[in-house]
């Protein structure tokens, strides 16, 4: 039976750690169980996030094992090597999906039905190999996607137009990576379309300080790398407002990192769209009407991704050959 107030993290790295001290801060469980191959670690951060829990609330975390995910509701997987100054997300399929199968093959060994949310990059890579080594129904398997760098795009925007980020309204889509893709079709200013706003607000010549801006969400992620070694605080909110809207089934709409069959006109790969996001996990993709720049460009990302899935996916197959 699932217990909706148990969640799991599986990783503690700086990504992890962060994720469970924004959960613990919202309260949005009762129980969370830490895992991590290093098991002091997993035991230290327990500890020292418990310590501040007289000012958050009676959360019980702790360490644990795979032998305590059957009645979660959700399993946040965060494990994998990390990102380093220089490389890009893709540069870590090999190692992050051998990681994987081995989380996977532990959490199959249990009696678990709850949702399941990649984190590790390449998360689009990652959700698309848990769908295909898990078994789990799709609607309950997916990624963190472009949560963040959605959340990145309102920031800037927000600062360069002299506006309040909570009235931003924009998102990206595809791959959480160098061909994501901005909507700025959709984009708007609590209502009011981004061009006229501009004007409005006499902003000339914007269409070249946005796609700076673009750049600058695009790349983010490595410059804050090279600046401090991970980033972990963004992703972390990013996270919690995903398991707020499955803890309270919000029938939220966030840019999920799915796995699509035909939506968009793409097939068989796992990147950011926007889903319904309910306690069951996805309840629909939707699919709003875009350019036909930004189709061509979700299309290039696909394309892009299904290559770099199928050349990991061989080599990964050479090794266990060769092991043999």
């Amino acid at each position: 039976m699932i217990n909706p107030r148990k969640a799991v993290v599986v990783g503690l790295g700086a990504v992890g750690a962060s994720i469970v001290f924004a959960l613990m801060e919202k309260n949005l469980y009762g129980e969370i169980v830490l895992i991590d191959a290093n098991t002091d670690k997993a035991q230290g951060e327990a500890m020292d996030l418990s310590h501040g829990l007289p000012f958050a609330g009676t959360i019980n975390i702790h360490s644990g094992t795979y032998e305590e995910v059957g009645d979660a509701s959700l399993i946040i997987i965060t494990a994998g090597a990390a990102q380093k100054p220089g490389e890009t997300r893709l540069d870590l399929i090999d190692k992050n999906i051998a990681i994987l199968q081995s989380i996977l093959k532990e959490i199959k060994k249990t009696k678990f039905e709850g949702n399941l949310l990649l984190v590790a990059n390449p998360v689009d890579v990652l959700t698309h190999e848990a769908v295909r080594l898990s078994g789990y129904p799709e609607k309950k398997v997916f990624g963190s996607g472009t949560v963040l760098d959605t959340a990145r795009l309102k920031y800037n925007m927000g600062t360069y137009l002299g506006v309040d980020i909570r009235s931003v309204h924009t998102m990206i889509i595809g791959e959480h990576g160098d061909s994501e893709v901005p909507l700025w079709g959709l984009t708007n200013i609590s209502g009011v379309p981004l061009d006229n706003f501009c004007r409005t607000r006499g902003i000339d010549e914007h269409q070249q300080k946005l796609q700076k801006i673009y750049e600058q969400v695009r790349d983010s992620a490595y410059e804050i790398i090279a600046k401090k070694g991970s980033t972990c605080y963004g992703i972390a909110m990013a996270v919690t407002r995903i398991c707020a809207a499955l803890v309270r089934d919000e029938k939220s709409v966030l840019t999920l990192s799915y796995h699509l069959h035909g939506e968009y006109g793409i097939e068989d790969v796992a990147l950011a769209v926007p889903c319904i996001v309910g306690s069951d996990g996805v309840e629909a993709v939707l699919e709003p009407p875009l350019t036909w720049q930004e189709h061509a460009a979700l299309q290039k990302s696909a394309e892009a991704l299904k290559k770099n899935i199928a050349e990991a996916e061989k080599r990964l197959e050479a090794k266990k050959s060769a092991a043999k």
